[in-house]
């Protein structure tokens, strides 16, 4: 049962006529109010990942819940279908597990805080805003763990609860979370943090109400989102083909020695609507790589990418929302059943955007970006010091972004808006660790006539005995290229002990013991190319070697020769660019792989040090697979019956004759 909205004084509002003038105003004060509900977070919270990443979103709704500014799409539908109870003025509501709020989060570090604004006894719009959380329990510190077969195991998980109700905190509810967590005085602080943000926002939007008049406000939130609703309209007419278009992609593993999972999605244009339906993805795993994909989230995702890509001057919201229909199959990988593990839905996450770009692009080539999103690269550490304090570090890695039709990828840079990388003097500052290598990798993006981003390099010299746990992907699979253009570099971790010896690490791993004097080599993926790389300018690929992005040998694949002072050998270059032309097919190749995923495998060891993932057991998979061969001997047994009944007959009219 839906929740049930309580309004003292409940009456319609009526939607006017706004000018432009005034419209502009309150757009602008909607974003300010939205960026000044960040800066608030940022100077309360604690925790790195809140406070230094900026990995939280905020959201300022209209009164039904549509995402007016904001960068996560409304999750708010999700919260209203699933929540039974009601909705009151001085109510403010708490959820974490995803399984009972329809995915409005999609892991349960995700502390999601949702605020009814009510103004003169009736409803007037929304607020809220969700932040990741260093720890919330669970087997293992940070709470991701890469083993867990089921949610229980991830920590503790909170249905939609009021948190506040007519503004009074129920503390009792606060503290038993917080009893579950190891960090709890940051989970304290992040909470209360969110609740401030909140708070500024609903204060703004009052303003904002008292300054015009309640119906203007409200015209002027419907207004945004129409507005929104007719340039994607266009925006899709223009851009998606009617005939359908399929793309899939594969995360590497699951962090228990199987993969990879397919991922995979056909888009189409049905008059003014987009289609898109996941039918073909793989079953959901017995491992934490599951990702419950609520419909909304995918349609944000895809929004922004459109307009990001397309035309960035579109203020992004939820008006476009009804121009998209998503089909997303029950007890798959995007929409496994509870129990399934969560925690590490990261992987899938990233490279939903990867799928994005190429079903987006495959219809229109020149807008086509390469694969370089990915992930978002995860290293835990954790343990107790000298003197006995725990500590633990969170902290989210970049890696390189794709090239595009527009220009080169930028290296070691996050493609998620707005997060920004932790200080290494604010690491250095509060944990046991050491950063010694802080740099792109050079030759990591893909050539092309516009190059991938590099991958980036970070060095950890830990200097307490403790345990890290890595979250990261792109290891076994390439990031592709596209448009002829080459795929970017894996990522790669690599632990140097103390004693010297060398151990290279999965991409998902935990309890992985570290002593004091270990170092471990951190290296994300690279940015796929996009486009010929014979055809970029040379003096280009001469900038990028002296800037240290590309190495004189890298150079060659790009059919670039220097000389001893960096000088382009143009003589030379043109008999090496000669000479690889003759080489390839005429034809390049829409999207370069790398290889099958069966040629992958048997390059795996050899490629990366690591063995190759065996193929994915999905629950439920082998009955219909027994009942199969039984099926087939089945028919086997009747076919060889009546052959020998054939043979039978034959000899009897034989002998008669």
């Amino acid at each position: 049962m839906p929740a049930k909205i309580i309004e003292s004084r409940p009456r319609p509002f009526k939607r006017v006529d706004i000018d432009p003038i005034t419209l502009d105003i309150i757009e602008n004060a909607m974003l300010n109010a939205r960026w000044e509900m960040d800066a608030v977070l940022f100077r309360t919270a604690m925790s790195p990942g809140i406070r230094e990443q900026h990995d939280e979103f905020p959201m300022i709704a209209n009164l039904d819940g549509k995402m007016v500014v904001g960068q996560f799409g409304s999750f708010i539908y999700g919260f209203k279908e699933a929540y039974d109870g009601t909705i009151e003025e001085g109510d403010m509501f708490f959820m974490n597990d995803p399984y009972t709020c329809n995915g409005a989060i999609s892991h349960a570090n995700d502390w999601l805080l949702l605020r009814p604004i009510f103004k003169d006894g009736r409803l007037i719009a929304y607020a809220a805003m969700f932040g990741h959380m260093t720890d919330i329990g669970g087997k293992v510190p940070g709470s991701l763990p890469t083993d867990a077969q089921q949610i229980f195991e991830e920590g503790i998980r909170v249905p939609p609860t009021k948190i506040y109700e007519k503004d009074k905190l129920n503390e009792e509810v606060l503290e038993i979370i917080l009893h579950n967590c190891r960090m709890p005085q940051w989970n304290r602080s992040d909470f209360n943090a969110i609740v401030a943000a909140i708070r500024t926002a609903e204060k703004r939007v009052i303003e904002m109400a008292n300054r015009f008049g309640d119906d203007v406000y409200y015209s002027a939130l419907e207004e945004l989102l129409d507005r929104n609703k007719r340039a994607m309209a266009k925006l899709i007419k223009d851009t998606v083909p009617t005939r359908k278009q399929t793309f899939e992609d594969y995360v590497c593993d699951d962090g228990m020695g199987m993969g990879p999972y397919k991922m995979k999605c056909s888009m189409w244009r049905e008059g003014d609507k987009v289609i898109f339906d996941f039918e073909g993805t793989d079953p959901q795993s017995i491992g934490s790589i599951n990702f419950l994909l609520n419909e909304e989230m995918f349609k944000m995702f895809c929004g922004v990418y459109m307009i990001m890509i397309y035309d960035p001057q579109i203020m992004f919201n939820d008006g476009f929302y009804d121009l998209m229909e998503v089909h997303i199959p029950e007890g798959t990988l995007l929409k496994p059943k509870f129990p399934a593990a969560l925690s590490c839905r990261t992987h899938a996450l990233g490279r939903l955007f990867d799928l994005l770009g190429a079903l987006l692009g495959q219809g229109s080539p020149d807008f086509l970006n390469a694969a370089g999103f990915s992930d978002s690269p995860h290293l835990m550490y954790s343990g107790h010091d000298k003197n006995g304090e725990w500590f633990q570090l969170f902290q989210i890695g970049f890696g390189g972004v794709p090239g595009r039709p527009v220009g080169d990828g930028p290296d070691g840079h996050s493609m998620w808006p707005s997060f920004t990388n932790v200080p290494n003097e604010f690491l250095e500052s509060y944990f046991p660790l050491r950063i010694e290598t802080y740099e792109t990798i050079p030759d990591s993006g893909g050539a092309g006539f516009h190059r991938g981003g590099n991958g980036l390099r970070v060095s950890y010299r830990f200097l307490e005995d403790g345990q890290i746990s890595i979250h990261d992907d792109r290891w076994l699979t390439y990031p592709w290229g596209v448009n002829g253009g080459e795929p970017g570099a894996r990522s790669r971790k690599e632990l140097i002990r103390v004693d010297g010896s060398r151990e290279i690490l999965p991409s998902k791993c935990d309890r992985i013991q570290v002593r004091e004097g270990d170092l471990l080599h951190f290296d994300t993926w690279g940015g796929g190319g996009w486009g010929d790389p014979l055809k970029r300018d040379p003096e280009k690929v001469r900038f990028d070697v002296e800037a240290g992005l590309v190495t004189v040998e890298g150079a060659r694949r790009y059919g670039v020769v220097l000389d001893r002072n960096l000088e382009v050998d143009e003589k030379k270059t043109a008999a090496l660019r000669a000479r690889m032309a003759k080489k390839r097919p005429r034809k390049l190749p829409l999207f370069n792989f790398g290889g099958t995923i069966e040629e992958l495998k048997k390059r795996c060891k050899r490629e990366t040090g690591l063995e190759p993932p065996k193929t994915p057991e999905f629950p439920g998979a082998r009955k219909p697979a027994k009942k199969k061969r039984k099926a087939k001997a089945k028919r086997k047994t009747v076919a060889k019956a009546k052959s020998a009944r054939g043979k039978k007959k034959a000899a009897g009219r034989r002998k008669a004759a």
